[in-house]
């Protein structure tokens, strides 16, 4: 198969073709079997080293132009495959290397993980007079457990803290009970777990 991305920032056994890109996004799609972002599906896949985000962007685009994804009925900021995209999902997936499809179900995996986090808790970037706030809400289900808010001065920051925020709002509610409790104990628990993790 000819070579036709960039290949910045992919892994060794990465995918190099908008051909394997295209059919990987499908799949992932068709195996989560929920509706996903684009954003949710390019920056899995370039977290993992599958693809670079610019082709992967890119090829995510050509997907809902060919009508092979098409936005969901009750979110249109969300995808789902067309009966063709299902189609290339099927008849396609032998094409790609085990080691992608490994590192595929991880995505998928992540995949859910993330929505379900995003679903369950909420962060909101506000654009103000000298930067942004980003307001983070973490849902104890029909109700906020923990509502905050940050100031920051640029964008860049504002993500970083976002994504940060979705990779685990247990810890960030943990840490904020014992910091206000005084719990020590706990606090040292959740630093030494926290280190564990960066």
């Amino acid at each position: 198969m000819a070579f036709d991305t960039f290949d910045e920032g992919i892994v060794l056994g990465g995918m190099r073709s908008k051909t394997e890109i295209r059919t990987l996004i499908c799949y992932l799609i068709k195996s989560v079997n929920v509706p996903l972002s684009k954003e949710m599906v390019v920056n899995a896949l370039m977290e993992k080293g599958l693809a670079n985000y610019f082709e992967t962007s890119a090829c995510f685009d050509d997907l809902i132009k060919n009508g092979n994804i098409v936005p969901d009925e009750e979110n249109s900021s969300l995808y789902r495959n067309s009966p063709n995209g299902d189609m290339i999902a099927t008849q396609l997936e032998d094409t790609l290397a085990p080691t992608v499809k490994e590192r595929a179900t991880e995505c998928v995996l992540g995949l859910l993980k993330r929505q379900q986090l995003e679903s369950e808790n909420k962060v909101t970037i506000e654009k103000c007079e000298n930067g942004y706030n980003v307001i983070c809400s973490i849902s104890g289900g029909d109700m906020d457990l923990l509502k905050f808010s940050l100031y920051v001065p640029d964008i860049s920051q504002a993500r970083l803290i976002r994504k940060n925020f979705y990779k685990n709002p247990d810890m960030i509610y943990s840490v904020m009970i014992a910091m206000l409790t005084r719990n020590k104990r706990a606090v040292t628990e959740l630093l030494s777990e926290l280190g564990s993790v960066i």
